[in-house]
């Protein structure tokens, strides 16, 4: 088992330290929501807990580890639960490998259903229960409300733990029945040092770690997505340029994501702030705030349709001719 990041131990103990039988933990991507989430319900099921969590050696432990605690219920997308190594419901697992449909990118109000009355059985270990939400965002709004009861009635030994990127996007009667916890933001020492221990090179984890606009989590899937610091660092000017070539590697919803980056740290440089993703030498001059303000507006419509473009190469094209407009704009 890999060591807690010491940002998502200190939360731990802040967290265990105190009482409620369910929390939202909300904030930016990247910042260990999932880690902190699972901390908390290994903590809570083990046989013997002390101030740093669960003990890690106990059965309930082990479970846990090996994804089949009877006590604990995770509710994620589909597409999350194969990526995280989570086993899908019999039935949902037979009808994605018989191709009757794919895994779903949302929680599945069969499963939130599944939950409720797992929520309501007895415990198997007689350490209580735990229901696991990740992402709380993908929920819907038949199924966020067959949640919302159980928040409102919940049996006595069961506790939740709901974790999220957006959580505006959440029931307001949701975020109101549960504990709210902001994610703590790591020191950029300890963030390198973590990723130092997931085996990332010290200059890698520098750039990357600028990348991913400091979140930790999101910097390791840049470099375990094999994403290069010296191909991002040459975006900027290859932009201006209109070489759609330094966008050829990556999908456009990653696209759209770094187009973004590029365009919050011109309209920072514009006016007087610093830049978060990009070294100041990479950058091009900025051009007027109109031009990147209504950029970044595009920007945001693109991102709604990046994940299902009509043909991949012509989005992109068009996205580097739209950045090369913008980036030689002066007016």
């Amino acid at each position: 088992m890999n060591a807690v990041a010491p940002w998502i131990a200190a939360q731990r103990a802040q967290l265990l330290a105190q009482r409620g039988h369910a929390w939202l933990l909300h904030g930016p991507s990247g910042l260990g929501q999932y880690a902190l989430a699972l901390e908390l319900v290994r903590a809570w099921l083990c046989d013997a807990p002390g101030e740093h969590g669960a003990c890690g050696r106990c059965a309930s432990c082990h479970g846990i580890d090996v994804r089949t605690h009877a006590d604990l219920c995770v509710l994620m997308p589909e597409t999350q639960m194969l990526a995280l190594g989570w086993p899908l419901p019999e039935k949902a697992q037979a009808e994605i490998e018989d191709k009757k449909r794919k895994a779903s990118r949302e929680i599945r109000v069969e499963a939130m259903r599944d939950a409720v009355e797992f929520a309501q059985r007895t415990s198997a270990r007689g350490r209580g229960k735990a229901v696991l939400v990740f992402p709380a965002e993908q929920m819907n709004h038949v199924t966020a409300n067959a949640l919302l009861k159980t928040l409102e009635e919940p049996p006595g030994d069961v506790r939740f733990v709901l974790a999220t990127e957006a959580a505006h996007e959440l029931l307001p009667t949701i975020r109101s029945r549960c504990l709210g916890h902001a994610m703590l933001w790591p020191r950029p020492d300890e963030a390198r040092g973590w990723l130092a221990g997931q085996g990332v090179a010290p200059d890698a984890a520098q750039a990357l770690l600028r990348a991913a606009g400091g979140r930790p989590d999101d910097a390791l899937a840049l470099a375990r997505a094999g994403r290069s610091p010296q191909a991002w660092a040459l975006i900027p000017k290859a932009m201006a340029r209109g070489d759609v070539s330094a966008l050829s590697e990556l999908e456009p919803a990653q696209a759209v994501d770094a187009l973004q980056k590029l365009c919050h740290d011109l309209l920072a440089q514009r006016v007087g702030a610093q830049p978060r993703y990009f070294d100041a030498a990479d950058l091009p001059r900025p051009p007027g705030l109109g031009p990147l303000t209504r950029w970044s507006r595009a920007l945001i419509q693109e991102a709604r349709t990046a994940d299902h473009p009509f043909n991949a190469g012509l989005m992109l094209e068009s996205l580097v001719a739209q950045a090369r407009q913008t980036l030689n704009s002066r007016h």
